[in-house]
């Protein structure tokens, strides 16, 4: 209780606390609705392409001195149009295409980066720098924020369809190129806005691990948009509680709670826990 009062009391005499606390929250929520729609899609190792392709672009931003999310979004955009490329041209395999386009990118990011430490920094990309976020990052979080809740907001029935049978989805004449590219575009954007709070090794985790949570907790898909953004906001907060109390790094601190939450639920959840599933199958033994 001393610790939390500490924290509590922390909250309340440093801004720079009250900026992290509110921009982890953002991401937490938005990581949680837009993962849920990727891992119903099978498409987690995209999230992984993504996080690690926007690399160039946010190093290009840098040296420009442009917007990064301009930077990020376009190179993220242009290695899902690279992934999609190889797969339907060629005999490989999306996620072979997925492994050399993005190792490619990550590889082009790092050189990029050599080239402008000179000038400035771009280490924290890599592993997230929350406690020192500006007011122009939190801006940047909440329009961010506002477009995925917007976006799956008017295309929640689209987004539904798409994700669970596809096929149908064409059949029923919606454009489901168009769904996909706009939700790799939104997904490019929320994981430029998680690197100031986890940075791009992490991101994935946040984008994954709380929709993966809620997927063990309900079969419906606005029950778990919900359950998802709310169990990333908690890993915010408890992470952040914990990185300001032990002095650990924050980004690590906010994923390692998450996968706390998903191991609490990985066991005791009440459909599709571990101990729900032992209790089935020596059902079906016996």
């Amino acid at each position: 209780m001393t610790s939390i009062s500490a924290f509590m009391g922390a909250l309340g005499r440093y801004e720079f606390l009250q900026s992290a606390l509110l921009t982890a929250i953002m991401v937490g929520i938005m990581s949680g609705v837009i993962g849920s729609f990727i891992i119903l899609r099978g498409m987690s190792l995209m999230g992984d392409a993504i996080s690690h392709a926007v690399l160039p672009g946010v190093a290009v931003a840098y040296m420009l001195g442009i917007n990064v999310l301009v930077g990020a979004s376009v190179f993220g955009i242009l290695a899902v149009v690279l992934i999609g490329f190889v797969a339907t041209h060629s005999k490989i395999k999306t996620d072979t295409s997925i492994g050399v386009v993005f190792s490619a990118f990550y590889a082009l990011g790092f050189i990029l980066i050599s080239m402008a430490e000179s000038a400035t920094n771009l280490h924290h990309i890599l592993f997230g720098n929350i406690l020192a976020v500006s007011d122009q990052d939190i801006m940047t979080t909440a329009i961010v924020l506002g477009i995925v809740i917007l976006f799956v907001s008017f295309f929640y029935k689209e987004l539904l369809i798409t994700s669970f049978d596809e096929t149908y989805a064409r059949t029923y004449g919606l454009k489901t190129q168009v769904l996909h590219y706009g939700l790799m575009l939104v997904l490019t954007l929320v994981t430029v806005s998680a690197l100031q709070t986890v940075g791009i090794i992490l991101v994935v985790a946040m984008l994954i691990t709380p929709a993966a949570t809620a997927f063990l907790w309900t079969n419906k898909l606005v029950t778990m948009l919900f359950l998802s953004a709310s169990i990333g906001a908690v890993a915010a907060i408890s992470g952040l509680y914990f990185s300001y109390t032990f002095n650990w790094a924050s980004g690590p601190a906010i994923v390692l709670m998450a996968a706390v939450l998903f191991a609490v639920s990985f066991i005791c959840a009440p459909k599709q826990g571990f101990l729900k599933w032992r209790s089935a199958k020596g059902g079906q033994q016996r």
